[in-house]
């Protein structure tokens, strides 16, 4: 399965998809969210955002490693929403700032 590494950057004034930073899990995309880190709560929103700026159902993805953590790595578990190669050429647009 494909997965993406991120980097939530909860409390933001807007949500916000795009950029990279150099997270454990390799180049990671930079989720900006409005909720913050409490009960999951800037997870689950980081989810629904990456989820809307690549293209597939929210329920298409889940949380792999990084729970309690900023960097959090992603799996897409619903191959058939996505090619894998647009899911790439989606990710490196985000890792380069195009939202």
């Amino acid at each position: 399965m494909p997965t993406i590494a991120i980097r939530v950057r909860p409390g933001a004034s807007r949500t916000a998809v795009g950029g990279c930073h150099p997270g454990p899990y390799g180049p990671a995309v930079v989720v900006a969210v409005h909720a913050r880190p409490v009960d999951g709560q800037a997870t689950e929103a980081a989810l629904k955002a990456l989820a809307a700026a690549i293209g597939v159902r929210p329920s298409a993805l889940r949380l792999k490693a990084g729970a309690a953590s900023r960097d959090k790595l992603v799996e897409l578990a619903d191959l058939s929403t996505v090619a894998p190669a647009e899911l790439a050429d989606r990710v490196a647009g985000l890792l380069a700032g195009r939202r």
